[in-house]
């Protein structure tokens, strides 16, 4: 294994241009959602079947997909700072053509794809620097901080959608919530001016470099561990909001502006808590110990919640919790393992490569649900229950890479 030593000064425990980045990320997080936290006004609004509806995700999943590549292979040859607020300002256009004129299913995938193909730019780069700025031993702390930002983001998002669709129309929530962007791009680049725009790169910048990282055994299971933890995490939360919403419902449970704030702190507060929790625990426990507990966990939740509709609405909620923090516990363990198993000169191009695997299998998780829902005639106990099954299959495999990861041990330095 190799073992990437970024060479940065230490920085202050909560410095500005990493406080800045973190609101970044929640600002952008706001319209990440926003089409979860409106799907059901919209798929009554414009007429859409389970699958038509999935594929508009998809096609945001897959342009995501698409960003997340360029961006982190762009990022070794031109710097991650560079990369960042290229696409930070990029995605403020789109969240801005997404919220003014998506207003029928043919636009809405149009523009949500377009969205998703400059928001992803703002992820791996991010990671970067940190990466570039944040000593070993509190990486995970600060990746930690920096993915409950947006899950704190998607909080606020799936809320804010969710009251203003069922009280105003999705308009008014695809207005309030793509506008996010705009305000991450007016945080971060102050924020950013005075960092240095790291460049690296030699070999990776190559093809055939750049997939050189995976013939080391733990790059190439913390890659495919994070394709299957993809599959499962965006899957779930295409369609857990609408699964919720369908509960409360039927439950007779609060109003518009209640439903979207119940549904939204089952899923990402619990998030937001899991990311900051489980980035610190693998710094004192090691990363495959947590990595192993998370995806068990949420394969279990897979399994489970679809079956449980019609349940106690308290038992929903609780399970739904538990799935989004143990859906989103890996995931700044996943990426702060991968800054510490490749080289800084190729860590760009390893995470376009996870990215493309991680992305490609996740974006197609919505779509790949809402067939099984439509085959098993609607939204139904079987549907769910089979739907999210399906989902679970990734949580399985994301176990099973993780048991296989070479045990590790806190770095103390």
């Amino acid at each position: 294994m190799t073992t990437a030593a970024i060479t940065a000064p230490a920085p202050s425990s909560r410095p500005i241009w990493f406080v800045l980045l973190c609101a970044s990320r929640f600002a952008t997080s706001l319209s990440f959602m926003v089409y979860a936290g409106a799907l059901v006004p919209a798929m009554q609004a414009w007429g859409m079947s389970a699958g038509e509806a999935g594929s508009i995700q998809t096609a945001f999943n897959v342009g995501y997909a698409l960003s997340l590549v360029g961006s982190s292979w762009f990022a070794d040859s031109l710097g991650a700072k560079r990369v960042f607020l290229c696409a930070s300002w990029a995605t403020a256009l789109t969240g801005i053509a997404f919220a003014f004129f998506a207003r029928s299913a043919e636009s809405g995938l149009l523009l949500f794809a377009l969205m998703g193909l400059t928001q992803g730019g703002t992820y791996a780069p991010s990671i970067m620097l940190v990466a570039q700025g944040v000593p070993a031993d509190r990486r995970g702390a600060a990746v930690g901080w920096l993915l409950a930002a947006g899950s704190l983001g998607y909080f606020a998002s799936i809320a804010l959608a969710a009251w203003l669709a069922e009280r105003f129309g999705y308009e008014a929530a695809f207005i309030a919530c793509g506008l996010g962007p705009l305000l991450a791009a007016l945080l971060a680049t102050p924020g950013l001016l005075r960092r240095p725009n790291l460049v690296a790169g030699g070999g990776a910048r190559r093809l055939r470099g750049a997939f050189r990282f995976l013939s080391d055994r733990r790059s190439f299971l913390l890659t495919a561990g994070y394709t299957a933890h993809c599959w499962e995490l965006l899957g779930m939360w295409a369609w857990l909001p609408a699964f919720l919403t369908a509960s409360l419902a039927g439950a007779g449970g609060d109003g518009a502006g209640g439903r979207g704030l119940w549904i939204a702190g089952a899923i990402h507060l619990s998030g937001f808590l899991s990311s900051l929790l489980m980035g610190r625990a693998s710094d004192r426990l090691g990363r495959r110990a947590v990595l192993v507990a998370m995806g068990m966990l949420g394969a279990a939740c897979s399994f489970t919640i679809g079956w449980i509709d019609g349940m106690p609405l308290a038992l929903v909620l609780a399970v739904a919790a538990l799935y989004g923090f143990s859906a989103l516990g890996d995931s700044p363990v996943l990426s702060t393992a991968m800054t510490e198993s490749v080289e800084p000169g190729s860590l760009g191009a390893a995470l376009a490569v996870r990215s493309i695997l991680g992305f490609g299998a996740g974006g197609a998780a919505p779509l790949a649900v809402g067939l099984v829902l439509d085959r098993a005639g609607g939204a139904g106990d079987a549907g769910w229950g089979w739907g999210f099954a399906l989902l679970g299959v990734g949580g399985g495999l994301a176990t099973v890479c993780a048991l296989l990861l070479p045990a590790d041990r806190p770095d103390r330095s």
